[in-house]
This record gives C-alpha cells, sequence and structure tokens, in this order.
C-alpha cells in the first residue's frame, strides 16, 4: 500500500472516529442536533469505535505492526487536535466533516483490502 494514501486514510478514519465518538456524547449532540436522540447517540458510539478500529488497518498495512500502532497512536492525536479546535466554534461543520471523511475514505479502505 502506497504510504501517503494510508497516511491519509488512517487520519480521515481516526477524524471521523474521534467526531462520532464525541457527537454520541449527550454535550456535543445537543450543538450539532437540537434534541438528543439516545438511538442515534448509540449509533454513533458504535460506528465511532468500528472506524477507530478501521483506521489501524492502514497503518499496519504500510508500516507493519510495530510501527504502524505508533502512527496510529500519531493521527488519532492529530485527529483529536483539528476536532477540539473545530468541535467549540463550529460543531456543524465537525459533523459535516465527519460524515465526508467516513464515507469519502470507504471506497478507498475497500479498494487497499483487494
Amino acid at each position: 500500500m502506497n504510504m501517503t494514501l494510508a497516511l491519509l486514510l488512517g487520519a480521515a478514519l481516526s477524524y471521523a472516529g474521534m467526531a462520532a465518538l464525541c457527537l454520541g456524547m449527550d454535550r456535543h449532540h445537543r450543538q450539532v442536533w437540537t434534541r438528543t436522540a439516545p438511538a442515534r447517540q448509540r449509533a454513533l458510539r458504535i460506528i465511532g469505535w468500528l472506524l477507530l478500529a478501521a483506521a489501524i488497518w492502514p497503518c499496519v498495512r504500510a508500516w507493519g505492526s510495530s510501527v504502524g500502532v505508533v502512527i496510529w497512536f500519531g493521527l488519532l492525536s492529530a485527529a483529536v487536535l483539528v476536532l477540539v479546535l473545530l468541535l467549540p466554534y463550529r460543531p456543524k461543520i465537525a459533523a459535516l466533516l465527519m460524515g465526508v471523511t467516513a464515507i469519502g475514505s470507504l471506497p478507498a479502505l475497500l479498494w487497499s483490502a483487494g
């Protein structure tokens, strides 16, 4: 796998997973949607964990198990930094970016698996 593609794919999946976990919380969920929806919050939490688990795949595939996990943790940190800077001021844009990165990275993830 191309290392640039692995880096971009890991970053996109990391951001989407962390944003889904954040939007699964009551406070941030109310920032984007006017009322709480427990089923949507539960789905966002599950999707967030699945996306974070999927984000490790391109890193391990491109760099191996020892270096790939370290790069994955770095990408998680960078995703959290972007989310922390974006979520308090523009929560709807953070949610939109979550959807775009999650949906946009799925074809690349399927292509890299084959």
